[in-house]
């Protein structure tokens, strides 16, 4: 099978930093679905695991987390899906990814793809919209029918892949969401929120003139230590953040978030893969839910641009655009 891989962890402007190769099919597990992957989209985890390291790998290794595609084969113990289905995931960091025609998956990660949206536009939700729903709904104390209803929240990074669904989840569990974007063509991509500031100016004063003194809940997607002394400002008293975002240094918890009683909650999808929890089947529900969303008018795909076909130069193109910050919503990959 045709597959985009790494041996050396490059500079993505290196030509060899992804290269195209030929793999074996992979044969499913008992637990698996083999899936022939269709579309896949980008996220900063397909950059941070390529990111220049002095390691060289014995076997090509193939990246990607998010993919849409249809169901090749199932394993001997599946129950729920069967060839020709069309699904779409996430996956698991520690096992082989999706680019590549095909791929293995544990069933427990994947849901059924929307029917009113392409395999592309699939693409583009798994990662990010498990990321924003477990944040939102699961790590923090908000129901995700009417747990925001009175509540307000504010988005910072709202033009980014979690950013964009996040707004539309929050909405619709009826938060008043505020969103941060600083250029043009963000601001307007966030057009779900019902205020825009800025992320480049002071936070407080801009929300201030829009009559918002605190907010219940912030997501910070976008800069941990930056924004860490103005978040603990705005937040109202037994108020919560969300962080997906690792830190560059050291954070004091202590202070206003201490005094305050200021729920921290960190979020990575990829945490119920990794360590095998109880209830990993959890992301297949929430896939279902968010494609029964989709197909109900109540969210929309965030795909805003897509190359073609999927090989290792559009890869390390699709690379350099997540690296350079300037993305807007997800860019997809489609085709071999």
């Amino acid at each position: 099978m045709k597959a985009a891989a790494l041996t050396r962890y490059l500079p993505i402007d290196d030509p060899q930093s992804l290269l195209d190769t030929e793999l074996p099919r992979p044969v499913p597990g008992e637990y698996d679905l083999l899936v022939r992957v269709h579309a896949v989209s980008m996220n900063p985890v397909d950059t941070k695991i390529r990111s220049p390291k002095p390691r060289v790998e014995a076997q090509p290794k193939v990246l990607g987390y998010d993919a849409a595609g249809v169901v090749e084969a199932v394993g001997t113990a599946i129950v729920g899906f069967r060839p020709g289905d069309r699904v779409y995931y996430a996956g698991n960091v520690t096992r082989s990814g999706s680019n590549a025609e095909y791929q293995l998956v544990d069933a427990q990660l994947v849901g059924h793809a929307p029917q009113s949206i392409d395999l592309a536009d699939a693409a583009a939700l798994p990662l990010t919209a498990l990321t924003a729903w477990e944040l939102l709904f699961q790590r923090m104390p908000f129901d995700s029918e009417r747990g925001g209803e009175g509540k307000s929240l504010l988005v910072i990074g709202g033009a980014g892949g979690v950013g964009s669904i996040a707004i539309q989840l929050a909405r619709r569990a009826g938060f008043a969401v505020t969103a941060t974007a600083s250029r043009s063509e963000t601001i307007h991509w966030c057009r779900g929120a019902q205020h825009m500031i800025n992320h480049r100016q002071p936070l407080a004063a801009q929300l201030q003139a829009s009559g918002i003194d605190q907010v219940d809940a912030v997501l910070n997607l976008a800069d941990t230590d930056n924004y860490w002394d103005a978040v603990g400002q705005l937040l109202a008293p037994q108020g919560h953040v969300g962080l997906i975002v690792e830190p560059t240094g050291a954070l004091e918890i202590g202070n206003l978030y201490k005094a305050k009683a200021i729920g921290i909650h960190w979020e990575t999808m990829f945490a119920r893969p990794h360590f095998k929890t109880a209830d990993q089947a959890e992301q297949g529900h929430i896939l279902e839910r968010v494609a029964a969303l989709i197909d109900a008018g109540e969210l929309r795909s965030t795909r805003t641009e897509t190359l073609s076909p999927i090989t290792a130069a559009n890869l390390r193109e699709a690379h350099r655009r997540l690296e350079s910050g300037s993305t807007i919503g997800k860019l997809v990959l489609a085709g071999w």
